[in-house]
Parts: C-alpha cells; sequence; structure tokens
C-alpha cells in the first residue's frame, strides 16, 4: 500500500444481511475505485463488541449522547421524560448498550477498503449516521429512514446499516480488532495495472 492510500474498516449490519444489501453496499464502493482487501462473515461476541465500543471512548459515547439531544430538541421532546437524563454521556452509554446488543444479534459482513482518501470516501457514500438526515444518492439515504427518538422510543440502536471507520486512528484500531494481517490481501485491479485504457472502456471510446 502506497503512502497515498488509507484503508478503513466497514460492518454491516444484521439488518443489512436480512434486507438482502450486502451486494448493493459493494457495488457502490468498488463503482468508485475503491478495492476490497478483507472480507468475512462474523458473529460478534460479546467481547469483541465491547472492544469496538469501548466505554473508554468517552469523546465517542458523548457524541452519540449528543446526536440524541439535538435529535430531541428539533422534535420538541423531553430528554429527562423519555430515558430520565439530559446528560449527554449517560445517554451515549444508554445508546452504546444498544448498540451492543444489535451487533450481536445476527452475522454481520466486515469488509477493509483501500483507496486514496478511502476513509472519508466511503464516509461521503455511506452518509450521515442518523439516516433521517443522509443525503438522497447515500447508501443511509436510499435505504434507511430512522432517528434517534424513534430508536430510543424502542430502545433499539439506530437502523443505520453500516459501520465506517471515522478517521485514520479509528481506522486502524478497528482494522487490527477485526482482522488479522494474514486476512487482508493485495492484488491489482485492473485499472491500477491499466489505467488508460480502463479509462477509454468507461468513456465508450474503445
Amino acid at each position: 500500500m502506497n503512502k497515498l492510500e488509507e484503508r478503513s474498516l466497514v460492518v454491516l449490519k444484521p439488518h443489512t444481511l436480512t434486507r438482502g444489501l450486502v451486494g448493493e453496499v459493494i457495488r457502490r464502493f468498488e463503482n468508485v475505485g475503491l478495492k476490497l482487501v478483507g472480507i468475512k462473515m462474523v458473529q460478534v461476541s460479546k467481547e469483541l463488541a465491547d472492544k469496538h465500543y469501548p466505554l473508554s471512548r468517552r469523546e465517542f459515547i458523548e457524541g452519540m449522547g449528543k446526536k440524541t439531544l439535538e435529535n430531541y430538541a428539533q422534535l420538541g421532546v423531553d430528554p429527562v421524560k423519555e430515558l430520565g437524563t439530559a446528560d449527554a454521556y449517560e445517554i451515549g452509554k444508554l445508546v452504546r448498550q444498544w448498540l451492543v446488543r444489535m451487533i450481536t444479534a445476527g452475522p454481520v459482513i466486515a469488509m477493509v477498503w483501500q483507496g486514496p482518501s478511502a476513509i472519508e470516501v466511503i464516509r461521503k457514500i455511506v452518509g450521515h449516521t442518523l439516516p433521517s438526515k443522509a443525503a438522497p444518492g447515500t447508501i443511509r439515504g436510499d435505504f434507511s429512514y430512522d432517528s434517534s427518538y424513534l430508536a430510543n422510543k424502542g430502545k433499539r440502536a439506530i437502523k443505520n446499516l453500516i459501520h465506517a471507520s471515522g478517521n485514520l486512528e479509528e481506522a486502524k484500531y478497528e482494522i487490527s480488532l477485526w482482522f488479522k494481517d494474514e486476512e487482508i490481501y493485495q492484488y491489482p485491479r485492473d485499472m491500477e495495472t491499466n489505467p488508460i485504457s480502463q479509462l477509454v472502456d468507461q468513456n465508450g471510446r474503445d
């Protein structure tokens, strides 16, 4: 892997599999030129889920709580009445419990994608964490509609289909958590071995 490329972990959550969207998700990533270098189906253990969503990541936990509070404010819902607290960190811990329960509920597809600015590109393709705010054309915008309020009301995690690494540091941690070194492969894509002819093919001038 050259210095210009990045790797990102992507996890397709159980409801992505039950809805038959695995192929659609992979197609969208491949269409932009990202390279799939690792993939496997996993029944996630409680131990792995706890490491993936560690309580030690206070900023992440608090961030989930803040998104909930923002969503509640937009809807005019009282978080204290609904959740018993308006503290972002405490709400985030509740959401984390539901995330752990959701990701261990059935098999998931774990993948490692590689390419220039892969993390940012994948986040754009996936869309906003809250599907109700995800733009049309993104995976979440096209295939899901959910909000913090609906999820919290049902005491469940938001059905947003996919987890994708948020930054380079997170990606490195998550990939090492989900994949062994020997489970990640290197191979040339056609565009890498013959980029000029590939572009000609795409533009219909061959």
